[in-house]
């Protein structure tokens, strides 16, 4: 599984880094984006949505999100 830190970075950026980071993934595989703005709970699904991507999974901790993204095939 890839992982992406995109802690203390604001939107758009979380959402941009886990696109770059899918380009070099295969459908199927697994993505987990840690990230500390909110906002994300919202962006990142909806870019999934957009994409053909599945959010497998939002853990909140403190101050920490982390989305677990199953590649699609776009």
């Amino acid at each position: 599984m890839k992982s992406v830190d995109a802690r203390r970075l604001l939107c758009p950026l979380p959402v941009i880094r886990a696109q770059d980071a899918v380009a070099d993934l295969q459908p199927g595989d697994l993505l987990r984006v840690r990230c500390t703005d909110p906002g994300v709970l919202h962006d990142i699904p909806a870019w999934c949505r957009v994409h053909g991507h599945e959010v497998c999974e939002i853990d909140e901790q403190e101050d920490t999100i982390t989305i677990t993204i199953r590649v699609g095939s776009d």
